[in-house]
């Protein structure tokens, strides 16, 4: 696809969430609120008595049916249907040919998991932090970005050798 045309497509879906949510995109959130759900489910005790689970169930609210948990869901089923639709819907592990399938597996899933783990901290990810506070201008916005592909630089030097 054409970057360009890319990226006004994104402009506008940005534009699109906070004309009708009133924010704008994040991911990040979403796998937080699955996370939620699932202590809940496995510990229902231990979420009503813990500080930090039990204001995700006030008002008989539910995580799952915060908007993030539905943006993230309406992404993997929008990709999927992507996928369908195209003829492109293969399970294919990109990778170098020096390393084996478990090796690129292990690193894609502590890859993710560093990447969600400090979009936490940050509060916020590519999409919420970076992407939808530049959009609105904030120094935030663009620090975050300019920090995400330093370090993203940084650390490929450390790790070419997977993919190299």
């Amino acid at each position: 696809m054409n970057p360009y045309l890319a990226g006004i497509m994104l402009g506008l879906v940005l534009l699109s969430a906070m004309f009708f949510s009133g924010r704008g995109l994040g991911a990040s959130g979403g796998l937080k609120y699955a996370v939620v759900a699932t202590v809940e489910a496995i510990h229902p005790q231990h979420v009503r008595e813990s500080q930090y689970y039990s204001k995700y169930f006030e008002n008989g609210e539910h995580p799952l049916t915060n908007w993030l948990a539905l943006e993230v869901l309406g992404m993997f089923l929008g990709g999927f249907l992507s996928g369908a639709f195209s003829g492109r819907l293969t399970f294919k592990i990109e990778k170098s040919p020096k390393i084996s399938n478990s090796k690129r597996l292990l690193f894609a899933f502590l890859g993710g998991v560093f990447f969600v783990y400090g979009a936490q901290l940050a509060r916020g990810c590519t999409s919420g932090a970076a992407l939808s506070g530049m959009a609105v201008l904030s120094v935030a916005g663009f620090l975050t970005m300019i920090y995400i592909f330093g370090s993203a630089f940084l650390f490929s030097w450390f790790f070419r050798k997977l993919w190299i």
